[in-house]
């Protein structure tokens, strides 16, 4: 169990009149998927998690809101005198922090769980066993040229393994014994490299002989799956509860869902609203827009995978907005900025190094 020292607190505590969107930004800086929230007095209101964001936009999608819209209100606590206590509680609980709490109830140390300790078993519950993991390896990665034209975009390092065994690595701790690769550039150096690992899960190749988009190759499997299947691209890691995707797709009925993630974005300029004959209304200075976007995974029912065509360049998103036009039903599932890890342009590569050393 790691203790923090008062003068880092800070980062991990609140007061109740921030908005919800300026909660995920200090959830995302503090690398801990948790916030404490405090009244004006400094005493303990209630605490605030990733999957309690999650709720709320699912629930209402306002970014503005005030924090305590969103905060969970009965959060575990214990006095500085019951300390001794912190393990028994987190394990009894599965908790992966607690707050301790002076006389006046206010936040003197917060204990959290070591990301090593395996007593807490969320994120290795096995919740892959049966599922169907695909990843989508064929593309050339021109984004990230002159690289790959060395190396397939799936084997660049990130530290000093490969994205694409990150991403396989990631799957296998929830449980995943089963993967399919989708191939094309460069696959044979792919196969090889793989060839000679050892692995504790299996591959099975998809081969494309010419690029068929993000979907087309997927029509290539010839496997009856008969429960939801996750399909990812290989550069990207979501540092997010593979198990909660999942029950949330079934729990929301969704044919197929997409991963999403916060972005935000600041305008360096004044930003003028205007109205008729060029009249200025407002002044707003270096605004700041927030959207989600498609992180490029995605949950998807197998009988969504007939309606891509044969021997097509065929995208996912074609797909979905196909099946919205048949009246399907396309969900999503909304991640923090931080908790999507996208390798695909130069600019990215260091903060997903520098990201996994902080959380995976």
């Amino acid at each position: 169990m790691l203790g923090e020292n008062i003068q880092s607190l800070d980062k991990f505590i609140a007061t109740k009149d921030i908005t919800v969107l300026e909660a995920m930004q200090k959830i995302d800086k503090n690398a801990k998927n948790i916030l404490y929230i405090i009244e004006d007095d400094g005493t303990l209101f209630g605490s605030l998690t990733d999957g309690d964001i999650r709720r709320w936009i699912l629930k209402s999608g306002d970014l503005n809101a005030p924090v305590i819209n969103a905060t969970f209100t009965k959060t575990r606590s214990l006095h500085k005198n019951e300390i001794d206590k912190s393990t028994f509680l987190m394990d009894s609980a599965l908790l992966k922090s607690i707050p301790i709490l002076d006389d006046e109830n206010k936040i003197v140390d917060i204990i959290f769980r070591d990301k090593n300790d395996l007593v807490y078993m969320e994120a290795t519950d096995l919740a892959l066993t049966d599922t169907p993991v695909i990843i989508m390896a064929g593309g050339k990665g021109t984004r990230l040229y002159p690289y790959t034209k060395i190396l397939p975009k799936p084997l660049i390092p990130i530290g000093d393994i490969p994205i694409l065994e990150r991403i396989m690595n990631r799957f296998y701790e929830y449980g995943a014994k089963e993967i399919f690769l989708t191939v094309n550039y460069k696959k044979e150096m792919i196969k090889s490299y793989f060839a000679e690992q050892k692995l504790p899960y299996d591959i099975k190749y998809v081969e494309e002989n010419k690029p068929l988009g993000t979907a087309g190759s997927l029509k290539l499997i010839k496997e009856n799956f008969n429960r939801p299947v996750i399909v990812t691209n290989c550069d990207i890691l979501i540092d997010a509860d593979y198990d909660s995707i999942l029950r949330h797709h079934v729990a929301a009925e969704n044919g197929l869902t997409i991963v999403s993630s916060l972005k935000n974005f600041s305008i360096p300029y004044g930003v003028l609203e205007a109205e008729k004959e060029g009249l200025v209304s407002a002044i707003r200075e270096k605004p700041h827009l927030s959207y989600f976007v498609n992180t490029g995974m995605y949950v998807v029912n197998p009988e969504l995978f007939k309606m891509i065509p044969d021997d097509t360049m065929y995208h996912m998103t074609d797909l979905a907005e196909d099946y919205m036009k048949k009246g399907g039903r396309v969900g999503m599932y909304p991640i923090s900025e931080m908790s999507f890890l996208d390798m695909g342009e130069f600019q990215e590569m260091k903060r997903m190094e520098d990201r996994i050393n902080e959380v995976l």
